[in-house]
């Protein structure tokens, strides 16, 4: 029934006119503010879908660049120039559409891209983002594109990340009362580029503003192979339900489809923020109570506090996360939450606990900041899987009990990037920048430098801090 009223509330609301404008998905800068949870606003969907009353009919053409050099050892670098399309052809549609194509060699610079060819002096990579977005009214917006999608207000997200290889989407988000509801369908793939194997994915995230400072969501998402052993299946139509429990959903379809639920919650006092998210694969109470260190209790956590000094010119983030072993692995590659060889949360997958700080300060053009990090996780030893990396098969694991993070090959890893940059055209958002990394690892007592320089187009996040 509730299946039945929610498409019937699609269908009236399409006569009322509406505009949604999205913002970018790029990481948190002190010029933006820590978004205010009020009643009528939520941001743990990014990017932001601002609603606008006024509309103004416009196109915008950018030129976009990536060329990035590294040095450590050795020199590396990556080329690319591209074109990027804002349109607004409509009240009801806003559409962007940015495309790079390039070169390079060296895996500091690898883009994590939707399309990528190799050889054996570099790659050359083609990197699309791309979203459509229909909003008919102030209730219900609607996307679909080759993009990245997060979920939460950390530097790092344990339910949905952008770290991975972007991907094709559809979207739909509802808001009504103090209530944001988003359904998102995911065309994944694992593989090589020649045979490349597909799964899907089928995400739901509400989000309730209890209060004008209180934000608290509730995630689930199962991933989801088109063959198995019985039949062909595609899509299954009965994921595409809006309005649906996964878990009961799975077990009436008689899969072993994989089912990640969680929750995150946010509170804001004044231009500060407290965070974080928990994340739940498989879990026993009982077992958990017995402190048995079972394989199956899969889980992980997310605290963290963030906010704005120095009259806003100031962004400050102190941030905690562990996942257990094991966690988003499952016993193939095509039920594991991850997508083209990468997670789709945090990106360093599982068995690891995960301290970080972030300073940045932002005056005019210019924006310094300061990345810190410590890291303990295990690894994987003599072709055994202890739960670090998703992609190995939970099935190839030592033993039933005695798990805990760190187990394996363990790794103490600490890390410090200092970087700078400065806007040269705003069109385009082009930025000429300059990195430091620091890495110092405990088990070799080895201390390592990379420097990395560039001008670039900060349209995305290009993660290297992990």
């Amino acid at each position: 029934m509730l299946r039945y009223l929610y498409i019937s509330a699609i269908l009236l609301t399409t006569y009322v006119h509406g505009q949604g404008t999205l913002g970018y998905l790029f990481e948190e800068l002190p010029a933006d503010s820590v978004y205010h949870n009020t009643l009528t606003s939520h941001t743990s969907l990014k990017p932001v879908l601002n609603n606008n009353r006024l509309f103004e009919r416009k196109i915008s053409l950018s030129a976009i660049g990536d060329l990035n050099a590294s040095y450590d050892t050795s020199f590396a670098f990556r080329s690319g120039l591209g074109l990027e399309i804002d349109f607004t052809p409509a009240p009801t549609w806003h559409i962007r559409l940015a495309a790079v194509q390039g070169y390079g060699n060296g895996n500091p610079l690898i883009p994590r891209t939707f399309l990528r060819y190799t050889d054996p002096d570099g790659y050359a990579y083609t990197d699309v983002r791309s979203r459509v977005s229909f909003t008919p009214n102030k209730f219900f917006n609607f996307q679909a594109g080759l993009d990245h999608n997060f979920l939460g207000e950390g530097s790092r997200s344990l339910l949905l990340s952008d770290y991975g290889t972007s991907y094709p989407f559809a979207l739909i988000r509802s808001h009504f009362w103090r209530v944001e509801y988003n359904v998102m369908y995911q065309f994944l793939r694992e593989g090589a580029v020649s045979n490349w194997e597909s799964k899907f994915g089928a995400t739901h995230h509400l989000s309730f503003n209890a209060t004008d400072w209180l934000n608290i969501g509730v995630f689930e998402s199962v991933i989801f192979q088109p063959v198995d052993t019985n039949l062909n299946r595609g899509f299954d139509a009965e994921y595409l339900n809006p309005i649906i429990f996964y878990r009961p959903q799975e077990y009436s379809l008689g899969s072993s489809d994989n089912v990640i639920m969680g929750l995150d919650m946010s509170a804001r006092f004044d231009k500060h923020m407290v965070y974080g998210q928990f994340v739940i694969d498989e879990f026993s109470l009982t077992e958990l109570r017995a402190k048995s260190g079972w394989w199956a209790n899969k889980f992980g956590v997310q605290l963290g506090v963030k906010g704005r000094l120095l009259s806003d010119k100031l962004f400050y983030r102190l941030e905690y996360n562990f996942v257990r072993p094991y966690t988003f692995s499952h016993v193939s590659d095509e039920f594991n939450y991850g997508n083209q060889g990468h997670p789709l949360g945090h990106p360093l997958g599982s068995n690891f606990m995960e301290l970080l700080g972030e300073l940045k300060y932002q005056k005019e053009k210019f924006l310094g900041k300061l990345f810190a990090s410590y890291v303990l996780q295990g690894d994987d030893k003599d072709g055994i899987s202890y739960g670090g990396n998703i992609y190995q098969s939970y099935v190839n694991r030592p033993m039933e009990y005695g798990h805990f993070i760190g187990q394996g090959v363990q790794q103490n890893t600490m890390r410090v990037v200092l970087s700078f940059s400065y806007q040269l055209l705003k069109n385009g958002r082009l930025n000429a920048f300059a990195e430091n990394h620091f890495t110092y690892n405990a088990q070799a007592s080895e201390m390592s430098y990379r420097a990395v320089a560039g001008i670039r187009s900060f349209l995305w996040n290009d993660y290297r801090n992990y």
